[in-house]
C-alpha cells in the first residue's frame, strides 16, 4: 500500500474499536440466487439492516465521535449529502448530543429528508443537485466557522466504512472478491484499505451506474475529469466528484476494476431481490448485485461478497418498481 494514502488499516481498526456498541455488525448471508445464476458461491453483507438502514451510519459515526473528542458537544456538524450520509451524520449528532446541519437536493427521497428531520438535524433541502448541496455546503461550513464531513472525501469517514472489510474476513476467510456499491468512493476506499492490509489477494470491484461514472471516466483519463451526470435511481451514486477527493488514490492503486451496470438492471435487480431473497434495497444499496446478476462483473468462480449498501427507498418507489414486475408477468 503507498505511504501517501491518508487511511490505514490501522485506522480502520480504531475506528472499529471507536464505534463498536453503537452500529451493527450485519450479517453476511449466502445468496441462493446469485450463487445459482453465476455458478460460484456469493454472500451479501446486509447493510440494509445497519443503523440508518445504510452502510454510512459506520463513517458518520466514526467522523462525528472524533470531532466531540477534540471539540465537545458544542462542535457543529455540516454536510452534504444525497440523502443517505445526512441521515447517519443527523443520527450521530443526536447520539452525541451535537448539532448537525445537512445540505441536500430538494429532490432527495422522502425516506432520508424524513428521517434527517426526526433525528433533529437542520435540513436545507434547497440544492438543484448533489453537486449544489456540496458547494452550498462548503460556503456555509467556511463562513460559519463549522467543520464540513463529507460523505466521502474524509479520513475518518473511509475508516468507519472500512471496518465492514474487516467483519467480512473475520466471517469468511476464503473470500476471492467484494464487489462494492462506488458512488463518491468512500466505501470502496475503506474496503480496500482493509483487505490490501488483510487478504491483499482480495479482489475489490467498484460498481458504478450508467448514468454517472465519474471514477470510470478517471481510470481512463489518469486523473478525474468532469462528466455529464443523467438521471439515476441510484441516487446515492450520482454525481462528479470533487477533483481533489482523497478517494482518488485508493480507487487508482487499490481498487482491480470499475465496472458500470445499466439504469434498466438496477431496477430490475431491485424487484429480483425482493422476489428471489425477500430483502428491501434502495437503488445505489443494489449496485454490486446487480452488476453481478449482470455480468457486468465476472465471477469467474470466484467465491464473492456483494456490499448491499442501503435500502433507504420511498415506499411509492418501490410500490411502483415491484408492481412494474407483476404488470410483466
Amino acid at each position: 500500500m503507498s505511504l501517501t494514502l491518508p487511511v490505514a488499516l490501522a485506522d480502520v481498526f480504531a475506528a472499529r474499536k471507536r464505534i463498536a456498541g453503537h452500529v451493527r455488525r450485519t450479517l453476511l448471508v449466502d445468496c441462493g440466487w446469485l450463487t445459482r445464476t453465476t455458478g460460484t458461491h456469493v454472500a451479501l453483507k446486509v447493510e440494509t439492516l445497519q443503523v440508518t438502514s445504510s452502510f454510512k451510519a459506520r463513517g458518520a459515526l466514526n467522523a462525528a465521535m472524533r470531532l466531540h473528542d477534540g471539540r465537545g458537544r458544542d462542535a457543529t456538524i455540516v454536510t452534504a449529502s444525497a440523502g443517505n450520509h445526512g441521515r447517519a451524520i443527523a443520527w450521530a449528532a443526536e447520539r452525541l448530543g451535537m448539532r448537525a446541519i445537512v445540505f441536500t437536493p430538494r429532490d432527495a427521497p422522502k425516506a432520508k429528508t424524513d428521517a434527517i428531520r426526526r433525528h433533529g438535524a437542520d435540513l436545507r433541502a434547497d440544492a438543484a443537485s448533489y453537486e449544489d448541496a456540496e458547494r452550498l455546503a462548503k460556503a456555509w461550513a467556511a463562513e460559519s466557522g463549522h467543520t464540513f464531513i463529507s460523505p466521502y472525501d474524509h479520513p475518518d469517514v473511509i475508516a468507519g466504512a472500512g471496518t465492514i472489510g474487516i467483519e467480512l474476513m473475520e466471517d469468511d476467510p476464503g473470500l476471492e472478491v467484494v464487489v462494492v456499491p462506488l458512488g463518491g468512493g468512500g466505501l470502496v476506499s475503506g474496503i480496500a484499505v482493509a483487505m490490501a492490509g488483510l487478504a491483499p489477494s482480495v479482489a475489490v470491484i467498484g460498481v458504478e451506474a450508467q448514468a454517472s461514472n465519474a471514477f470510470a471516466a478517471a481510470r481512463m483519463a489518469g486523473r478525474i475529469v468532469p462528466i455529464d451526470v443523467g438521471h439515476t435511481i441510484a441516487d446515492g451514486l450520482g454525481g462528479n466528484v470533487d477533483p481533489q477527493t482523497i478517494t482518488w488514490p485508493f480507487i487508482r492503486d487499490l481498487v482491480q476494476d470499475v465496472a458500470i451496470v445499466p439504469e434498466p438492471r438496477l431496477r430490475q435487480t431491485i424487484r429480483d431481490l425482493a422476489a428471489e431473497e425477500h430483502l428491501v434495497a434502495e437503488g445505489a444499496g443494489i449496485a454490486a448485485v446487480a452488476a453481478i446478476a449482470g455480468n457486468q462483473v465476472a465471477l469467474n468462480g470466484r467465491r464473492a461478497a456483494a456490499i448491499l449498501s442501503g435500502a433507504n427507498i420511498d415506499v411509492a418507489r418501490l410500490a411502483s418498481l415491484l408492481a412494474a414486475e407483476d404488470q410483466s408477468k
